[in-house]
């Protein structure tokens, strides 16, 4: 198989699995809407300050649910798994690239969702042309968020407080692309040029992707 056939394989199956388990549309998702319905209660149903911090709600409940999308169950190998991909000559690479794959679709459909959610119950005031640029940055952060997940799942494979460990490294590397989306959303509203954040997000995609394509071969032998 190519390159590019071991990745979507990669990518199908952990589809399937997922679709199986249901961790992102049964828990996750339902659990960041019902976060998303607490924050009127703890400002007073003031809907002038909702609309003001809606899209700031928006990036903080997107990162902090996102990184349970991207260190879901359906994108960890079990010891068995690996061994089976091992020998089949899966290209560890490949293997990075299916679940970028995999994890930014579910992830995109998650913060879309989401987003959906924020519109039905704050409407938000927007100017012309913002949810364009918000889609756009909210299709970036997902990308990117998937790669800081699946990188930060593969560090930690194998230990026994998995996700709290990958959950803090996940955090502070995310910082690039909280700001890059909320900046983008603001500059437009502030009449300023949005091209640097966007650009800001694209350059930490792309970073993140040579990074863990790099590091993929290396972090297998380590967790072997």
């Amino acid at each position: 198989m190519t390159f590019w056939h071991q990745a979507l394989e990669i990518a199908r199956v952990d589809l399937v699995v997922e679709r199986r388990l249901g961790e992102t549309i049964r828990i996750v998702l339902p659990f960041s809407i019902v976060a998303l319905m607490v924050f009127p209660l703890a400002i007073g149903m003031r809907v002038t300050v909702i609309a003001e911090l809606a899209t700031g709600i928006f990036w903080a409940l997107g990162i902090l649910f996102g990184m349970q999308v991207a260190l879901r169950q359906s994108a960890s190998d079990t010891p068995e798994r690996r061994d089976l991909q091992a020998l089949l000559g899966v290209d560890p690479a490949a293997r990075f690239v299916g679940r970028i794959i995999s994890g930014g679709t579910l992830m995109t459909g998650f913060l879309l969702a989401l987003l959906v959610a924020l519109v039905v119950l704050f409407d938000p005031e927007a100017r012309t042309g913002a949810w364009w640029v918000m889609i756009t940055a909210t299709l970036l952060v997902a990308v990117g968020l998937t790669e800081l997940g699946t990188l930060a799942g593969e560090v930690t494979t194998g230990l026994r407080s998995r996700s709290a460990l990958a959950s803090l490294i996940v955090a502070p590397l995310a910082l690039p692309l909280v700001l890059g989306a909320s900046q983008s959303v603001q500059a437009l509203e502030r009449d300023t040029g949005i091209l640097p954040w966007i650009l800001l997000l694209i350059a930490s995609d792309l970073a993140l992707a040579v990074v863990g394509v790099a590091l993929a071969k290396p972090l297998e032998e380590a967790t072997r």
